[in-house]
């Protein structure tokens, strides 16, 4: 019973986050974002101190149970065992897996370095190790372009028959290298999935081993009744996290993860998930945990995981000496010499301390001004979301990505704060503007312009040419979205690194301006 209610439960859960990531209609209330918000690193990083203290609370009660039923990189392992299951030959499904010691050393080493480099402002380390980050990514750069592809084979199918319930959807890759992350980070948690269950979760992954140090304590906990017990070893072969040793009555409480396979596995009714019993102390309970077996290169290993964590804080400041640097060109055709970080973000500083790159701001985005960041926030920022107008400009009055990160990278805004942060300034070129190159009249910049930071003044043979008021421009990018000039935009924002309050404008109520297309 227990294993179905385990089931049933995270079968909705991974379901719920999975397609809050990849639905871009919006089937999915905004309220759906309270499954990103109880993720355990997403909790830290906010100071969710609510969550915390619940999540806490959850495995001092019950174990590891948040690794079954609400991170949904854990439930999706879950998944792929089952597939391998299913898909394997008779002889292996009966001796599916076998008790194996803990590789502590890495674990803990792994966690102490993520601790380190979180206080140290790195956040590119707990990005890749943080499971919701990484299943995130997983979600917005391999399942939601899949997703979209369904969508379109749809609509072409109910076009055809004269239905226009779907609309066609253009798939792009938004940046090569955090799908290349996201493909490696499927590949390999998918294989150790296949092969040996829950490994990533206790070995690699920070969140397991952090909580893994609770559930030591846990109340309730999965107990061996060593008077029932034959030592028949059926139970370690259905544990998915290895940590059952039958011939020897123990558990290791700190990789168990409540799946209870085990449960419906021992066919003496000699596991049960129970409070601790006052009459006697059981040998899972009293024997400690048998030690790993030394590993040869363990010198080697925590000399190299110290000199790289020791190495972070001068990583992330050369990073940031590249910013300062780069001159990064994109689609606009112009350099940019300041990225440009989303509304509510704060400035570079704040995104890049909280941020871990589950990429859901870049996937709920519907102007899809968003895209993950290569090296334009410096080492540090890899992949968290920038900016860029090739695909749209930010709507005035949008305040999704704010409304739903559960990092506290971005911060929630208003509609009115949102009116007046400002995330870059404008720039205008008069020499790449078609009114002096072809003699044309335009205006689309200013049309586009919700605070009317661009306005039209008179130029030459009865032409109008843009005028710039960058202190009352917010940087949403209406304008060099729009701008006809090629091949290099007339008009651009500028980043920036910290963002400031725009002068108040006096509105007219004359610029109604549509998500698509041009002016004129």
């Amino acid at each position: 019973m227990l294993r179905e209610l385990r089931i049933a439960v995270a079968v909705v859960m991974l379901s719920l986050v999975t397609f809050y990531f990849i639905d871009f209609a919006g089937l999915l209330p905004e309220g759906f974002s309270v499954l990103e918000h109880i993720q355990f690193v997403p909790a830290v990083l906010s100071l969710s101190t609510a969550v915390l203290v619940a999540l806490v609370a959850l495995t001092l009660l019950l174990g590891r149970l948040y690794c079954s039923v609400i991170c949904p990189m854990g439930i999706f392992q879950d998944v792929i065992a089952r597939i391998s299951r299913g898909l394997g030959k008779k002889p292996k499904k009966k001796k599916r897996y076998q008790y194996s010691p803990a590789r502590n050393i890495l674990r803990y080493t792994l966690l102490a370095a993520t601790v380190v480099a979180l206080v140290s402002g790195f956040t590119l380390l707990a990005s890749l190790l943080d499971p919701y980050a990484a299943y995130g990514r997983i979600a917005a750069n391999v399942f939601a372009p899949v997703y979209l592809a369904g969508n379109n084979l749809l609509e072409a199918l109910f076009t055809a028959m004269g239905n226009y319930t779907f609309y066609r959807m253009d798939i792009y890759v938004r940046s090569a290298f955090a799908l290349s992350i996201a493909l490696l980070t499927l590949l390999g948690v998918g294989y150790l999935a296949w092969k040996h269950g829950r490994t990533y979760c206790n070995t690699i992954c920070p969140v397991g081993t952090f909580l893994g140090l609770i559930s030591r304590f846990s109340w309730w906990k999965i107990r061996i009744d060593p008077a029932k017990c034959t030592h028949c070893g059926v139970c370690a072969t259905r544990c998915k996290a290895s940590c059952i040793d039958s011939r020897n009555q123990r558990i290791d409480y700190s990789r168990c993860v409540e799946c209870f396979d085990c449960l419906d596995a021992c066919r003496q009714d000699a596991l049960s998930f129970s409070a601790p019993k006052k009459a006697s102390v059981l040998p899972s309970e009293a024997a400690p945990a048998k030690a790993a077996p030394k590993d040869p290169s363990r010198r080697e290993f925590l000399a190299t995981t110290l000199a790289t964590t020791l190495t972070v804080p001068a990583l992330m400041a050369q990073g940031h000496g590249q910013q300062e640097r780069l001159r990064l060109r994109d689609g606009s055709g112009h350099t940019r010499q300041v990225p440009i970080s989303p509304p509510g973000s704060l400035g570079h500083e704040h995104l890049g301390q909280h941020c871990t790159a589950c990429h859901l701001c870049i996937s709920k985005c519907p102007s899809r001004v968003l895209k993950p960041a290569l090296l334009e926030y410096g080492l540090s920022g890899m992949m968290q979301p920038m900016m860029y107008f090739d695909k749209g400009f930010c709507n005035y009055d949008c305040t999704v990505c704010s409304d739903v990160c559960p990092n506290g990278a971005i911060l929630p805004l208003s509609v009115e704060e949102k009116h007046r942060t400002q995330v870059g300034r404008v720039v205008f070129v008069e020499d790449f503007c078609i009114v002096h190159t072809d003699g044309t009249s335009c205006g689309a910049c200013s049309e586009h312009c919700p605070t009317q930071a661009v306005s039209m003044i008179p130029y030459r043979d009865g032409l109008t040419i843009p005028h710039t008021n960058p202190q009352i421009c917010v940087g949403c990018g209406g304008c060099e979205y729009v701008c006809p000039a090629t091949p290099h935009k007339a008009i651009y924002v500028e980043g920036e690194a910290v963002h400031q309050e725009a002068l108040p404008f006096e509105d007219t109520g004359t610029h109604e301006v549509e998500l698509d297309g041009f002016g004129f």
